[in-house]
């Protein structure tokens, strides 16, 4: 399935989110869309069950960290999720390529491109979130303020 055609399938109470702005979140959902159709091809082969629930659990995890992290409200909050989702995301990188003598080599290369695009986002994204800070905005309340 290709991107264009994954994103009509949505809903739109995901689209429509804020959330839905962060292009590694996007690219996270699909490649956990792709992995679903991965991970039942390799369960076929006994000698993959445990690459294929340890594959599926880490591409289910990079969108996952990526929400948890976006919904915090400190940058180094924020950081220290998308530091998961990275870490998830090499992860399944990884998986991939052991599973390559059963996907074939079309499929993993396709799968470990798109998940070094997340990675360049992740490895972008996370240092200006270490300094990323709310700042409230002073107020003032007149004679009485200092």
């Amino acid at each position: 399935m290709e991107f264009d055609e994954w994103l009509e399938s949505v809903p739109s109470e995901i689209t429509n989110d804020s959330l839905w702005n962060v292009k590694a979140y996007q690219l996270a959902l699909y490649v956990a869309e792709l992995g679903w159709q991965d991970v039942t091809m390799l369960t076929t082969d006994k000698r993959m069950l445990g690459l294929s629930d340890q594959l599926y659990r880490a591409l289910g995890s990079i969108s996952a960290n990526i929400a948890e992290g976006y919904s915090r409200s400190t940058g180094m909050d924020r950081a220290r999720f998308y530091e998961y989702a990275l870490g998830s995301a090499r992860e399944s990188r990884d998986w991939y390529y052991k599973s390559r003598h059963k996907l074939g080599v079309e499929i993993i290369n396709r799968r470990i491109e798109l998940l070094s695009q997340i990675i360049r986002l992740l490895l972008v994204t996370i240092p200006k979130q270490r300094v990323a800070n709310i700042r409230e905005t002073k107020e003032v309340y007149g004679k009485y303020d200092d």
